[in-house]
């Protein structure tokens, strides 16, 4: 066996080749990390602005009467957070039935793009 063929190993441009396959695929690695962190945040304050808005219908309902038509405003925390919320009470066709429009936003946001709406009816005590 030739010396030369016994110690022969990668060349230059095998290596170049190679580095720029894991270069890549570490950069892509990077971006998909970066994107799941940015989505988990989103779907927490998504998930934590339904539960106020959920809670503050559950409150209204448990009240035991009906809301006065208009709107309310208030805040609440939640997570370590301050959140506000907004309810819009409207008549419904059928009088024993008013519809809520609750909307959640963070302690510094705006009513017109809230993080969140839920729409919930309640009926008039029996």
């Amino acid at each position: 066996m030739n010396r030369r063929t016994a110690n022969r190993g990668f060349t230059l441009l095998e290596v170049l080749v190679a580095l720029a396959i894991v270069a890549i695929t570490l950069a892509a690695a990077i971006k998909v990390s970066g994107e799941f962190s940015v989505n988990a945040a989103y779907l927490k304050e998504k998930t934590l602005a339904q539960w106020i808005a959920e809670n503050k219908a559950e409150e209204i309902r448990l009240s035991g009467s009906m809301p006065a038509i208009g709107k309310q405003e208030g805040e609440t925390e939640m997570a370590e957070r301050v959140w506000r919320w907004q309810v819009q009470t409207s008549n419904t066709e059928d009088s024993r039935l008013r519809r809520l429009d609750i909307a959640v936003i963070a302690e510094n946001g705006d009513f017109d793009q809230p993080i969140t709406t839920l729409v919930a009816f309640m009926s008039s005590p029996l």
